[in-house]
């Protein structure tokens, strides 16, 4: 049986919470007996009103399913829906089935290390893959305490969202949870390592792999120390403890997202327990990850949104407490700044899309269509905006309305109404006057953000709000002024299309704090300034908003490529500290340079080096040179010279070795032999991960079209190996792959036959011919946008296609 089902509607979901109340699921599952399947008996009591309603199940087979004592016959099963009449009263549903096995971070994924052969499986049922795992009605508003009974191989650690014990060899029995939503079930199942710690009465623990287990060693203490800070921290704003009794972080294998929120068993891609160096940057990314999923276990689990259209709100909140408890409680008072490198333009750009939505009130009529706009919007500009909002009421009546949400809605489900009623009377009984009536309409249901800039003859900052989305919305914020070699910072409130900024200045960087949501838009002069004025900028946060104002003004055409390129140089390495794909160093080398004037890779790679041989051995500045240089290089006696002996104050681990092998490979200087070879030696899942990246990268036809056969399925690998061979697909010569161009159109739709959800949308993106910036694959983006497509590749694909219609935009008002 397939695992593809037809999505839940809004009105589904309505009706079936009316006719129905959840006491308890009991779950029972054997994790042994199969390396493709387990065993699933569910066990749901719940009481009716009476009537026809249906259970949400994909499993591979069904062996019996009972209701009230009755069978049912499992053939009545169609689209991931079994139909049943129930009674009036007290009803039980036994379903008993083999499940599968997954590979794409979905549903109960199983991975086997390649380092030592051992085999790791997790749970994560967001948004809809929880059937896949269990019998159950499947929406958020049917909140129910679970009891899990499991049986695992004798020398695996099994934990869940509730405490639970190995009572015999194998067997694992766990106490009954707090009430749950479905999607927010999970078990984390396998021969983990595990570390253990306690704060303030709460259970605390880690785990990862076996072959990681030195590394997260490593992390612990760093580890620790954050989650008892924000504990402390998060007790002392909302007055209520944490809930759901033990508190489990796991860091598992191939994890699609960056960690989710199950309460008492959160778990994260495991690439955060750091195997090789990493910069500052990282390391806040992790910190704030961790404070992200532990403001969840209040707004999200405790209070959990009725329906998919409110999710926002949940990403939003813990997006903007998460940034803000990391950085006044942890050692990363820095995390607002590199948050803007790391997350403000996911959020802008996804708003300036055709595909931009308001952060509330977007319908989400179903459940795949809310999937598609949990994007930017929903986490970037969210917090944003509820940053905007903490500061106009004040953090008195800010958390006094969401304290009384909290115990007004506790363990159950609420909406943003519900919310923003309880920050009303908190306003009110404070005497505090604020319109959240307007500001909800300007700020949370208009799309799109205003432009900001500034004219510096007639001294004024013009605000432009979307065409397609009016506004009148006034922006209270910092604008930085550089006069002669001296930055000033000057407040301004815009409230009107013109408003004056009288001030000598070389150059004017409006908003560099992300104090309002707007797309800043530098001048010319601006521009032409930056190229001697940056470099000499040591505040943290007026680095990032220089970057973010020249990244808007590329997004929007408004930026000749040959400044950018000049600015670059001249600041290089941008100052973010790492280059995971939404930050700054990707998008130049990645964006700019191949629209720039010929020779800007060179140029950018000289200046790398200029920066390494100046910068202090051992540096983390250092460190991200390097990482410039290499991404940059085309020497291959310099890479093999590196692959060999690093600069002195840089150790070759596993991560700078695959840099090196893959950019080698990229330039057609290393051969499949000697990939393998240097995966033999160390192999691991983050080598093998780079070696199929680094295999589809060499300019071979061989190569493209082993490639391709991970695009279509043919060649099926994990999640992750699926993107990194997209993203190295389109690198070589375009004689090579000019004619998959529009093969990838006409053999996408057909990719739904082997992948489903998240992991479908991702190779549909990773595989887009984004190099190819021309009007023919433009135009077959857009034809291909019109079929039937699954809704996640359809967004993917028209977003790619936004991208490319800006390129062209660049390439005709610059040409090169």
């Amino acid at each position: 049986m397939s695992t593809q089902s037809l999505p839940l509607r809004r009105d589904e979901a309505a009706a079936r919470a009316s006719l129905l109340k959840i006491e308890d699921y009991d779950v029972r599952l054997d994790l042994g007996s199969s390396e493709e399947t387990f065993g699933s008996v569910t066990t749901i009591r719940f009481t009716s009103r009476g009537g026809p309603t249906f259970l949400d199940l994909k499993p591979v087979s069904v062996e019996r399913i009972s209701l009230n004592g009755a069978s049912i016959d499992p053939a009545t099963l169609a689209k991931g829906r079994l139909p049943i009449s129930t009674d009036e009263g007290p009803n039980e549903l036994v379903v008993e089935a083999t499940m599968p096995f997954r590979n794409d971070g979905e549903g109960l994924h199983r991975s086997v290390d390649p380092a030592d052969g051992r085999a790791y499986v997790y749970g994560m049922c967001f948004m809809d893959a929880a059937p896949t795992i269990f019998a159950c009605f499947d929406q958020p508003d049917l909140k129910a305490p679970y009891t899990f009974h499991v049986s695992a191989p004798h020398d695996w650690t099994v934990i869940g969202n509730a405490p639970g014990s190995q009572t015999s060899p194998g067997t694992w029995e766990f106490e009954r949870s707090q009430p749950l939503s479905t999607y927010f079930v999970t078990l984390v199942a396998g021969p983990w390592h595990m570390i253990h710690d306690e704060h303030d009465g709460i259970p605390l623990s880690l785990s990862s792999r076996q072959s990681i287990a030195a590394d997260l060693d490593k992390d612990a203490e760093e580890l620790f120390t954050i989650t008892k800070q924000c504990f402390d921290e998060f007790h002392r704003l909302f007055g209520i403890r944490y809930p759901f009794g033990n508190y489990h972080q796991a860091f598992v294998p191939e994890f699609n997202a960056g960690a989710m929120e199950n309460p008492g068993c959160v778990t994260f891609r495991d690439p955060l327990v750091f195997t090789s160096r990493v910069t500052r940057g990282m390391r806040i990314q992790r910190a704030t990850t961790v404070a992200h999923e532990m403001a969840h276990q209040w707004f999200g689990d405790l209070v959990t949104p009725q329906w998919w259209d409110d999710l926002w709100l949940n990403e939003s909140f813990a997006e903007y407490m998460g940034n803000r408890v990391t950085a006044e409680v942890t050692e990363y008072a820095d995390a607002w700044a590199d948050m803007s490198y790391a997350r403000r333009q996911w959020g802008l750009t996804a708003d300036q899309r055709g595909s931009t939505h308001s952060v509330a009130g977007n319908g989400a009529e179903d459940a795949v269509s809310a999937l598609q706009n949990f994007d930017g919007i929903s986490y970037s500009k969210g917090s944003a905006i509820l940053r905007q909002l903490a500061a106009s009421l004040g953090d008195d009546v800010f958390f006094a309305g969401a304290i009384d949400h909290f115990n007004r809605h506790r363990f159950g489900n609420a909406t943003m109404h519900d919310l923003f009623a309880s920050w009303d009377a908190a306003a009110a009984e404070a005497g505090v006057e604020f319109d959240l009536d307007t500001f909800t309409t300007q700020w949370l249901l208009t799309a799109g953000p205003d432009t900001l800039s500034w004219d510096p003859a007639k001294m004024v900052v013009n605000r432009t709000a979307p065409s397609r989305h009016p506004a009148d919305r006034s922006h209270t914020f910092r604008a930085a002024i550089l006069n002669g070699t001296r930055w000033t910072t000057e407040d301004i409130t815009v409230s009107g299309d013109q408003t004056p900024l009288q001030v000598a200045a070389n150059a004017v960087v409006l908003d560099p704090y992300d104090d309002t949501w707007a797309s800043a838009i530098p001048d010319w002069e601006t521009v032409q300034a930056l190229k001697a004025a940056l470099p000499e900028v040591t505040d943290d946060g007026l680095r990032a908003g220089v970057w973010n104002n020249l990244r808007s003004a590329w997004f929007n055409a408004a930026v000749d490529p040959a400044d950018v390129i000049d600015i670059a140089e001249a600041s290089l390495p941008v100052e973010d500290l790492e280059d995971t794909p939404r930050r700054t160093m990707p998008w130049l080398f990645g964006s700019v340079v191949p629209l720039a004037p010929a020779g800007a890779r060179e140029r950018l790679h000289e200046a790398a080096l200029r920066k390494l041989a100046e910068v202090a051995p051992g540096s983390e500045l250092q460190l991200s040179s390097y990482r410039a240089a290499i991404r940059s290089a085309s020497s291959e006696s310099l890479l093999r010279e590196w692959l060999a002996t690093p600069p002195a104050g840089i150790e070759t681990d596993l991560d700078l070795r695959w840099r090196i092998l893959a950019k080698l490979a990229e330039n057609g200087f290393a051969d499949r032999a000697e990939l393998q070879a240097a995966y033999d030696a160390e192999p691991a899942n983050e080598a093998r991960i780079h070696l199929n990246g680094a295999l589809v990268s060499i300019p071979d036809a061989e190569a493209k079209a082993y490639g391709w056969s991970v695009f279509t399925g043919e060649t099926d690998l994990p999640n992750y190996d699926i993107l990194a061979a997209g993203r190295a697909f389109w690198a070589g010569p375009a004689e090579l792959t000019s004619g998959y161009v529009e093969r990838y159109f006409a053999e996408l739709p057909a990719t739904a036959e082997k992948r489903s959800g998240w992991s479908l949308a991702e190779a549909a993106e990773a595989f887009f011919p984004s190099g190819s910036v021309t009007e023919e694959t433009l135009a077959a983006a857009r034809a291909v946008i019109e079929l039937d497509l699954d809704p996640g590749v359809r967004r993917r694909v028209a977003d790619a296609a936004d991208n490319l219609q800006r390129q062209l935009a660049i390439k005709v008002t610059y040409p090169a």
